[in-house]
């Protein structure tokens, strides 16, 4: 079946390049692609159920433990930051790593 399809310039750019990496075609790249989206989240790939677990939108995340601290995303910022500085740092002073 054919259809017309209005994608963002960046997109299609990048769905084209990206075909051309795997030396494969456009419409190739995008009918995986929608396969994917389309697959129910129950026959998504999980490499290791006891570790990850599907969101709500079907992407993986990390799975609490249960009695485990919540983890914000300040703290998340925070470790962020400081590996940053570190980074800029030792970039900075390279005689002292």
């Amino acid at each position: 079946m054919k259809t017309t399809l209005v994608l963002p310039d960046d997109l299609l750019l990048e769905a084209k390049t990206l075909a051309a990496r795997r030396k494969t075609t456009l419409k190739a790249i995008i009918e995986s692609a929608l396969r994917r989206e389309l697959r129910p989240a129950s026959d998504r790939d999980n490499p290791d159920p006891a570790r990850f677990e599907l969101g709500p939108f079907g992407i993986l995340r990390i799975r609490k433990v249960p009695g485990s601290p919540t983890i914000t995303s300040a703290q998340i910022r925070a470790v962020q930051d400081a590996l940053d500085n570190e980074e800029l740092h030792r970039v900075a002073h390279p005689e002292r790593s």
